[in-house]
């Protein structure tokens, strides 16, 4: 079995391909008995956290503490829907939709 803590807050964000609809990059922003957790779906080759995101929303769980954080593009992935750099960006700007959804 498996058993994850329940958040006390959780929202998610995400910026559709506009060919398949899956996540360009979607952002999961969530505040609970595990901590404050901050994960990334679609900008890179895997699944990864920020963990500079996470330390900000701590502090201050709103929209505002995230603009000032931001990602490498580096092992960003990049096609014709959006370059490495654009999807760095816009794991900032879902961030701070999926924390603003959190309430």
């Amino acid at each position: 079995s498996v058993s994850l803590p329940v958040p006390e807050k959780a929202g998610y964000a995400k910026f559709a391909n506009p060919a398949s609809r899956s996540a360009s990059v979607g952002v999961m922003a969530s505040q609970g008995p595990a901590g404050t957790r901050v994960a990334v779906t679609g900008a890179g080759p895997k699944a990864f956290r920020v963990s500079e995101m996470e330390s900000a929303l701590e502090g201050n769980w709103s929209p505002d503490a995230v603009k000032g954080v931001s990602v490498s593009a580096d092992g960003l992935n990049g096609d014709l829907h959006a370059s490495a750099e654009y999807r760095a960006h816009l794991v900032g700007v879902m961030a701070g939709r999926a924390v603003k959804a959190a309430g």
